[in-house]
């Protein structure tokens, strides 16, 4: 039986919305942590000319091959182990990366790896879009993102939504810089950074 998460749908065309106009030039997209796969099938099936690399830890991946078995879209890779803290990921090329709902649950140092690959990763002009709740400065930007973080935190107290700031920072060192902060709905953003024209990133 296929992984179903209902927040998949709900969010799908928001996010589409956004993500669609900013990859048209681009070829090749690496999805970190797919999930339950829903995502991939649903945006390669509508951006066609661009080949989707499925990724998320071993115990996942037959969730995600049940979704992408059932597509059978041609534009969509079978899903890959990722460590985001290796420094040596496996061999993939792309000019794209996508993370919907990640960066809160990851460990800090899943998340430091994360941006330090990706950087390594990209080539110039490259995108790296990131969904999900943030705060700014410090601060909640709704009481509803407060109790998540608080049930993340009781869950796991390495877990819970991440600061813009940080972020951005852990970006800039990855030879990255802030495209766009877009607005999304139920408190969640779309967060666009590009690799620059550049060759020293943080290993």
């Amino acid at each position: 039986m296929k992984p179903y998460a209902e927040s998949c749908d709900q969010n799908a065309d928001p996010i589409f919305a956004v993500i669609a106009p900013l990859l048209q030039k681009h070829h090749s997209l690496l999805e970190i942590g797919s999930g339950t796969g829903q995502h991939a099938v649903n945006f390669a099936a509508r951006l066609p000319h661009l080949t989707w690399q499925t990724s998320d830890l071993p115990e996942n991946h037959a969730g995600i091959r049940l979704w992408l078995e059932e597509a059978n879209l041609p534009n969509i890779l079978p899903p890959i182990a990722l460590d985001t803290r290796s420094e040596s990921w496996p061999g993939i090329a792309a000019d794209s990366v996508f993370s919907a709902n990640t960066a809160h649950i990851m460990h800090w140092q899943d998340v430091q790896g994360m941006f330090r690959g990706i950087g390594r990763l990209l080539p110039p002009g490259g995108l790296f879009l990131l969904y999900g709740p943030f705060n700014y400065q410090g601060q909640y930007t709704s009481a509803s993102n407060e109790r998540f973080d608080q049930w993340l935190q009781q869950r796991d107290p390495l877990s819970g939504i991440r600061n813009f700031e940080d972020l951005d920072k852990l970006a800039t060192k990855a030879g990255m810089q802030l495209q766009n902060d877009y607005a999304m709905p139920a408190n969640n953003r779309i967060l666009c950074w590009k690799r620059l024209p550049t060759t020293s990133s943080s290993g």
